[in-house]
């Protein structure tokens, strides 16, 4: 069954690395009124693995303040359903099979390279739009055994030159050509941890996620994750990409940004209803 036939499954999945603010929030509205339309059911999922940045107040204030805000999910850690748990970082067992599989499948090789190695690499600038530099291809030929006791990660390689096109549902016709656009990028870190294209691909196809909407700074994400739903034999969603919110100075807005976060909003006496009705 296509994504399209299915019945509607929309989620929302906020990372707990500081307050939420108003981008996220509308985002999320967004999200919730599409669902909403069709009848379908919302997830709320906690994209916890970057463990440095994560903390549980920010957890803890994510729920509330989403509640706050007016929004209702069906499912979610704080509910529970049918496809949790709905914890990232109680969802290890999923992402290591799925990197057995891409190990397996020769999509993925061991590589040693660091963010600086990458920076200082002539091919690095060419990446638009996305804050992840284009892997050179440094490590292309390096196999498990030729590790010998060093930290490395795991890398996807991308087919160079390979079109990767899709319809988005409010930005219409996209197109990237992989290993011009983006390159080789890493599925499984040095720490042991997965990242964030493996994670977000494998739960939204085991939650049954028919609809990702997010903002339009994950465009080349989904081109990416598009790669890994085709090696993985899974059937992608359909994808939404919002407009960005910005500040004053015509920045996006971020984490950072402490005066529109949706809990200091609140302390400030504000109600969700005057904020929706931008919307």
């Amino acid at each position: 069954m296509s994504p399209s036939e299915a019945v509607y499954r929309g989620r929302l999945a906020p990372s707990p690395t500081g307050f939420l603010h108003l981008g996220h929030a509308r985002t999320f509205w967004i999200a919730q009124e599409r669902c909403r339309t069709q009848g379908g059911t919302l997830i709320l999922r906690n994209d916890d693995l970057d463990e440095a940045r994560c903390r549980p107040e920010f957890s803890t204030a994510m729920v509330e303040d989403l509640h706050w805000f007016g929004l209702q999910w069906e499912e979610g850690p704080d509910c529970g359903g049918p496809v949790g748990p709905y914890v990232q970082s109680q969802r290890l067992e999923y992402y290591r099979a799925a990197l057995v599989k891409l190990i397996a499948g020769g999509w993925v090789y061991p590589c040693t390279c660091s963010r600086k190695d990458i920076l200082a690499a002539s091919r690095a600038p060419h990446a638009v739009d996305d804050e992840e530099p284009v892997y050179p291809g440094t490590c292309r030929g390096r196999c498990l055994e030729m590790m010998h006791g060093q930290k490395f990660s795991w890398r996807y390689r991308v087919p160079d030159g390979q079109r990767v096109e899709f319809v988005d549902q409010n930005l219409g016709q996209q197109q990237f050509v992989a290993g011009r656009d983006f390159g080789d990028f890493v599925v499984w870190r040095h720490d042991k941890v997965p990242a964030y294209q493996l994670a977000c691909t494998v739960d939204d196809a085991a939650m049954g996620v028919t609809e990702v909407v997010r903002g339009a700074d994950l465009l080349m994400s989904t081109a990416r994750q598009r790669l890994l739903y085709n090696s993985l034999a899974l059937v992608p969603p359909a994808f939404y990409h919002c407009q960005l919110m910005v500040d004053e100075t015509g920045q996006r807005l971020a984490k950072r940004n402490d005066a529109l976060s949706l809990r200091t909003l609140r302390q400030q006496g504000w109600q969700p209803e005057a904020l929706q009705s931008p919307f």
